[in-house]
């Protein structure tokens, strides 16, 4: 019973944050719409450090590092477009510093459990070695968007979300996915499933810009 609460829990945990990641982009998707133009709203870079900090305990709690591999990347770059923004450096010191800490203080705890870390995510019963290359992969793709995304607005000193952000969302999407039904996993599934309208809708907006 209480091995049943604590994966319902978990579950919960893994949904909350995937309700951020929905949330940032349904409401990019609004004011796009709006504007007639793909927009990059202060609010999406929110909801993307909120989600990303939820989604990387929910990973650590299913033994899964595929998705903790996924947040380690994104992580500062959400920082960085709310730094560009302005927003970042009206939140108080206290917050900035535990959020700037929360990497590498779970980066530590790794190294410190290096054996049990290798043990729980590379030699897990539950996942696959080849389902965890696949995983991975496809969270390094859909994670480089937003390597992408940081050097296409570095180069214009602006937060922007370029055509090319939404191709790379759209195809490590479909690995995401794919892989969340080959581990039964809901939370990523259901969780990713939004992407699918968003993307191809920031995409058309796109091709109608240029037009």
């Amino acid at each position: 019973m209480h091995a049943q609460f604590s994966s319902i829990m978990v579950y919960l945990l893994g949904f909350v944050a995937q309700g951020f990641f929905s949330a940032r982009m349904l409401i990019q998707w609004v004011l796009s719409e709006r504007q007639k133009r793909v927009v990059s709203p202060s609010i999406f870079w929110l909801c993307s450090l909120a989600g990303s900090v939820l989604l990387c305990v929910y990973g650590i709690l299913r033994d899964d590092f595929a998705i903790v591999f996924g947040q380690f990347i994104s992580y500062y770059i959400y920082i960085w477009n709310l730094d560009i923004k302005g927003l970042w450096r009206k939140m108080p010191a206290p917050i900035r510093v535990v959020f700037y800490a929360l990497p590498v203080v779970a980066a530590g705890i790794i190294v410190s459990h290096g054996q049990e870390f290798l043990s729980r995510f590379f030699h897990n019963e539950r996942v696959p070695l080849w389902l965890l290359i696949y995983g991975s992969a496809g969270q390094v793709l859909f994670t480089l968007r937003f390597v992408y995304q940081w050097w296409y607005s570095n180069r214009l000193k602006r937060s922007e979300l370029p055509l090319g952000f939404w191709i790379i969302s759209l195809t490590g999407c479909f690995i995401i996915v794919s892989y969340g039904l080959l581990r039964l996993d809901p939370v990523l599934v259901l969780g990713q499933s939004v992407g699918f309208v968003t993307y191809t809708r920031n995409i058309i907006i796109y091709k109608r810009q240029d037009k």
